[in-house]
């Protein structure tokens, strides 16, 4: 593709269109701070309607209210495009939203696809994320080469809002281990069992996950993890779950208690901070080592 629209350039748009430019393919983008479009070697473009003509544009955006905001507002994407563009909403949004935003795309000859992604902002960076694909069969074959370069891997998880709902399901095991981790090292550390000891066992056994393998040998650190998920965004994915549980008639109370964790962390002033803020949030401000 020669061309192709985005809007969103934050930890995961920002990546991605560096991705696209370093592959030949020019890249025009709406953020809601131009700078931040132009630093990621894309034209800066005004509105999201600018980017209507288009064959492709791509949405990375923090949830369902920006995205329905990019689609139907007065200067969004649906009021100015014609029939036939394809638009990509690799966002981690509600799946019913995005099932409605389908229909009222297709009413105007709009192809949408959601497309969640996973493998965070470093597999961004070498354009090697997983896609989990959602969408009318024929306009996800369309998006299918699109997605092609910046994934290693792309996953047709069933109609629309399926590869929002699969998200979903992957974000908050992500969230669920990450904070249930964070409780078991806390005391395990405070009982006097050597950090980084006690996470090479848990490595070595039944315990691990990916976040005790990637995550939390840089939490023992002290290391930062820069471009992860927020916490304040970690506790938006897992709402997004909980909404779907809800809908779906399904338990959540694992889930309803971890969310209770980082909005707990979000209220002592981490929301901002990468989500492995969450055991410092844990264990009153201090890092794991002083447990």
């Amino acid at each position: 593709m020669d061309s192709i629209g985005l809007v969103g350039c934050g930890q995961i748009g920002g990546r991605l269109a560096g991705v696209l430019a370093r592959a030949g393919t020019a890249v025009r983008a709406f953020d809601v701070d131009p700078a931040r479009a132009a630093a990621a070697g894309a034209e800066p473009v005004a509105r999201p309607a600018d980017l209507a003509d288009e064959p492709a544009v791509l949405l990375s955006l923090p949830s369902s209210a920006e995205v329905e905001a990019v689609l139907d507002g007065p200067d969004g994407l649906l009021a100015a495009a014609g029939p036939g563009l394809l638009v990509i909403d690799l966002t981690t949004a509600d799946p019913s939203s995005t099932q409605a935003l389908q229909a009222r795309a297709a009413a105007r000859g709009v192809a949408l696809v959601d497309a969640g992604v996973t493998g965070g902002a470093a597999a961004a960076e070498r354009g090697e994320l997983v896609v989990l694909v959602g969408g009318e069969p024929a306009d996800v074959e369309r998006a299918l080469p699109v997605l092609a370069p910046i994934s290693r891997q792309a996953l047709v998880m069933g109609g629309p809002g399926a590869g929002h709902a699969a998200k979903a399901v992957n974000n908050v095991l992500n969230a669920v281990t990450l904070a249930a981790t964070g409780e078991a090292m806390l005391a395990g550390a405070a009982w006097g069992l050597d950090p980084a000891r006690l996470l090479e066992a848990i490595n070595a056994g039944s315990g691990r996950s990916w976040a005790s393998e990637h995550r939390f040998p840089r939490i023992v650190a002290g290391e930062e993890m820069p471009g992860g998920l927020s916490v304040a965004l970690m506790a938006k994915d897992v709402d997004v779950f909980l909404r779907l549980a809800e809908e779906a008639g399904t338990p959540r109370a694992i889930a309803e208690a971890a969310v209770a964790a980082y909005r707990a962390a979000v209220e002592q002033g981490h929301g901002d901070e990468v989500a492995n803020a969450i055991v410092a949030a844990m264990n009153g401000g201090r890092p794991l080592t002083d447990a």
